[in-house]
């Protein structure tokens, strides 16, 4: 409601500790990730980290977790799902703050490579 858009053009940043270290997944506002193609893209099971443990894995607090100026070594995940809006809303690195960035500037701005690890729903869900 305060970046005045609908809820799918808010980019979630997710967190997630892999064998390989911590990735962010950035996915449509209302997309929920999918177990079964997040298996079959990273060869194991989707972990969060937990509270404060977010922070000192990813460089920024919950809720507050955007695409960019991240710890060294966060690898960073473009989902499939974003591509239903243009521009989007990230987190800006603190609690209510974000940025409107288009998918082109998305993209240049965290390097991130596209993947497809969320359930298929409409963007009217």
């Amino acid at each position: 409601a305060a970046a005045g858009c609908e809820p799918g053009r808010i980019a979630k940043t997710l967190s997630f500790k892999t064998s390989e270290g911590p990735i962010v997944i950035v996915v449509m506002g209302t997309a929920r990730i999918d177990n079964r193609k997040f298996k079959d893209c990273f060869k194991e099971k989707a972990r969060f980290p937990q509270g404060e443990e977010v922070e000192a894995l990813i460089g920024h607090p919950i809720g507050g977790v955007c695409p960019f100026a991240l710890n060294e070594g966060v690898r960073v995940y473009l989902d499939m799902s974003l591509k239903a809006y243009d521009p989007v809303y990230p987190a800006a690195g603190a609690p209510y703050n974000a940025v409107c960035l288009s998918l082109a500037d998305l993209e240049r701005a965290t390097g991130g490579q596209w993947i497809d690890v969320c359930k298929t729903e409409s963007p009217a869900e």
